[in-house]
């Protein structure tokens, strides 16, 4: 009895076993869902759909984007992993994954085992800027007016947890500033107050900023992110003027749920990169102000290990901080 037991769970796992094998060789037969993890109209939306069609003729299937708003992220996230594993639902999502597992307690879910990430889709710099009439025409001469005595510094950003917010906070933190922050409902509003000399720094997107510097409406002091925008070629990144945590980027990732096949991986992954070379995406990512990462960096592992450090990363900021989480 005991024998025959064993011979039928065996025969049984290899049927799944070969099963699997043979979903992964013919994968995919039918369309693809891809989660984003914020409302339409913002930037994740956007970039969905520029991936969408370059990444739905490499597959050969519809890819259906599906908006998952709500929690930070965490709606999208925790659906996308309770998905069967098969590569039939993936998920679109961007630092605030990371940033989640600390400043929601209660998840549902672990970001790192959860997941398995198919690949890096795009970085976005963002810069340090300043209101227009600030004393201070670089990082150094800004930082001797912050620190003189009797300053009462504010700093917009877009909403508490934001990545604006947390941002701001790993600037002042890393500079060794004391400010006030001052939390907007978005990031339209925080920009017309810095404009308006309402406060006097905050982190703006870099095309955003670049047509306003510019035109002498704002000053901007550094770039944060790992390379020097295109847009505003002479402003140096934070890493360059000395101060290398600061070197983040904004970043958005494809990842699938734990457990799906790794042929099926290779063969998201394969698909994001065929659509990464796509001449109208690569255009519309650098009117946008967005780089692709160098092709070594387009791996699964690559896209793990930046998770793995950014969950740190963020964790430390909202810690030492204590940020808690916007009500959503």
């Amino acid at each position: 009895m005991i024998i025959a037991r064993a011979l039928a769970a065996s025969i049984v796992a290899a049927s799944l076993l070969a099963s699997n094998a043979a979903s992964s060789q013919t994968y995919p037969t039918r369309p693809i869902t891809m989660l984003v993890a914020f409302p339409p109209g913002g930037a994740d939306d956007a970039i969905a759909r520029i991936v969408q069609d370059p990444l739905q003729k490499a597959l050969g299937q519809p890819i259906v984007v599906e908006n998952v708003g709500g929690a930070g992220g965490t709606i999208a996230a925790a659906r996308a992993a309770r998905a069967e594993p098969d590569g039939y639902t993936i998920l679109l999502h961007q630092n605030a994954l990371a940033a989640a597992m600390t400043l929601y307690p209660n998840h549902t879910f672990d970001a790192e085992k959860d997941f398995v990430p198919i690949g890096l889709i795009n970085t976005a710099a963002g810069t340090f800027a300043g209101r227009p009439d600030l004393p201070a025409d670089n990082l150094k001469e800004l930082l001797q007016w912050a620190k003189t005595p009797g300053q009462n510094i504010k700093a917009g950003h877009p909403g508490v947890s934001s990545f604006g917010h947390l941002s701001d906070v790993l600037i002042m933190q890393e500079l060794g500033l004391k400010v006030t922050q001052v939390p907007y409902r978005g990031a339209g509003p925080a920009l017309v107050d810095l404009l308006a000399g309402q406060v006097d720094l905050s982190f703006i997107s870099a095309v955003v900023a670049r047509p306003l510097v510019l035109d002498g409406k704002m000053k901007a002091y550094a770039v944060i992110g790992r390379k020097r925008f295109a847009g505003l070629p002479e402003l140096p990144t934070f890493g360059e003027l000395g101060y290398r945590k600061l070197d983040v980027d904004f970043w958005h990732m494809l990842l699938a749920p734990a457990g799906t096949p790794r042929s099926i991986i290779d063969k998201l992954n394969a698909a994001l990169r065929t659509a990464l070379t796509d001449a109208r995406l690569q255009k519309t990512f650098a009117e946008g102000g967005m780089d692709l990462y160098p092709a070594a960096e387009q791996t699964p592992e690559a896209a793990a290990a930046l998770l793995k450090s950014e969950i740190k990363l963020w964790g430390d900021v909202i810690t030492a901080n204590h940020i808690a989480a916007s009500a959503q």
